[in-house]
């Protein structure tokens, strides 16, 4: 195997960094296109469309970092069959949960609008939206599976053209459906249920050495053992990422309590976490990697090595963020709204998001440690953990410092899982050790 290095890490980070630049350019067009349209439920119609159908996709994103871990491991096995037959487990997991998404498309919809309720026009806008882009379920859950095995090569330089593929297509097709044909909501609908399909062709086409030879090989692709394995980790990774999203859906429904200027303040400043993780995934993703392959390999020091690089670079991240946010955060807030009392507001909370990037390094670069090593039991114990240490934290801090005890029980959360995942870190070396 090829030896670890700074350059190898950059190689497989620097790709995922760019891939998720490109992310946020694509929701800014989606709502652009429809603006032009010159009223109000368009925008809300995409808006509430799309937040429901990225929280239905979001339940599968546990193929991502499972079929990472697992596939870099049987990779550093040099277990070739495995590491196809790893991705068509998840492929088979995909077109499952895509095929019933379609299926049950109707009661998860009636359920949605219930629990976000919107005007008629909207609610009949957002329907025709959501009717258009549920084909695309099996598609896009697919592209989980194929992006977690692409990143367990190595093979990021791939991810990053998926990536540009599906959202330069997408851009394109928004204008001319929405802009040239003027077909409005089901026109920026359309242009992503086609650069979904299309994204699928592609990543088949760039997975093609997986297919050679391995789609009839049953007994190997249902192995009962692997199988277990597939879903335990899979489970695992659900449940910590559910604990997760509850702790971050609490902290905005707590922040509502605090009036709407702190909302709206807390709101603004969460864009800075989300930009923090945009940089920072292409480490850990490359911890998941490198760590996955020495694990399969049961090499010790590979592990260490492997945490070690993609720690330095994490942590210098964080720092760069860091000062990044500490120097030009009031100017990337006013970017961000025109209310000067929002302005002031988030000013006052702008030093929590400096340190932030810097409390959190720890436990986003152990997650993808312990992904790679499949300790995935361990993470979500760890998470758990760190909630219940939170919710305490919200209990005795939010009544006394207000907003800012909110904020203050966050960074808790987060130094919590870092600690946490600290002190198990030692069973990702006993794992690689055993042979």
């Amino acid at each position: 195997m090829a030896e670890l290095s700074h350059r190898r890490v950059l190689a497989i980070a620097g790709p995922i960094v760019l891939s998720n630049a490109t992310v946020p350019i694509l929701g800014a067009v989606d709502t652009g296109v429809v603006g032009q349209l010159g009223a109000a439920a368009p925008i809300g119609a995409v808006g509430i469309g799309a937040v429901i159908l990225a929280s239905l996709y979001w339940i599968f994103g546990f193929l991502r970092m499972g079929t990472s871990g697992l596939v870099a491991q049987a990779h550093g096995a040099g277990d070739h069959a495995e590491v196809s037959a790893g991705l068509m487990r998840a492929l088979i997991v995909a077109g499952l949960a895509g095929l019933g998404l379609i299926v049950l498309q109707g009661p998860l919809f009636w359920a949605a609008f219930r629990l976000a309720p919107a005007s008629a026009e909207v609610e009949t806008l957002a329907r025709s939206y959501l009717s258009i882009r549920i084909w695309g379920a099996p598609a896009t859950i697919a592209l989980y599976a194929f992006t977690g095995w692409l990143i367990a090569l190595e093979r990021t330089r791939a991810v990053l053209v998926l990536q540009l593929w599906m959202n330069g297509l997408n851009v394109g097709l928004d204008l001319w459906f929405v802009l040239g044909l003027g077909w409005g909501v089901t026109g920026v609908a359309s242009a992503t249920l086609i650069a979904e399909a299309t994204g699928l062709a592609l990543a088949i086409w760039l997975a093609r050495g997986a297919f050679a030879g391995n789609l009839w090989r049953a007994r190997t692709i249902l192995d009962r053992a692997r199988l277990a394995q597939m879903a335990r980790v899979n489970t695992d990774i659900m449940i910590r990422s559910v604990a997760l999203q509850a702790s971050f859906t609490a902290f905005l429904f707590l922040g509502a309590g605090q009036g709407d200027v702190k909302l709206a303040a807390n709101q603004v400043l969460l864009q800075f976490l989300e930009i923090t993780a945009y940089a920072l995934d292409g480490f850990a993703f490359a911890a998941e990697t490198l760590v996955g392959q020495a694990v399969g390999a049961r090499s010790v020091p590979r592990l260490r090595r492997a945490a070690v690089l993609t720690s330095q670079w994490g942590v210098g991240g964080a720092a760069l963020l860091g000062g990044v946010f500490f120097l030009a955060g009031p100017a990337i807030i006013d970017t961000m709204t025109a209310s000067p009392e929002v302005r002031e507001t988030a000013r006052i909370y702008l030093p929590w998001l400096a340190i932030a990037p810097l409390i959190g390094i720890a436990s986003w670069m152990f997650d993808g440690i312990f992904i790679g090593a499949t300790l995935t039991r361990e993470m979500r114990n760890a998470m758990l953990v760190s909630v219940a240490v939170y919710a305490l934290a919200l209990a005795v801090l939010l009544p006394a410092l207000g907003n800012h005890g909110l904020w203050a029980a966050l960074m808790v959360l987060n130094a919590t899982r870092g600690v946490s995942m600290a002190r198990l870190y030692p069973r990702a070396e006993a794992k690689a050790g055993r042979g």
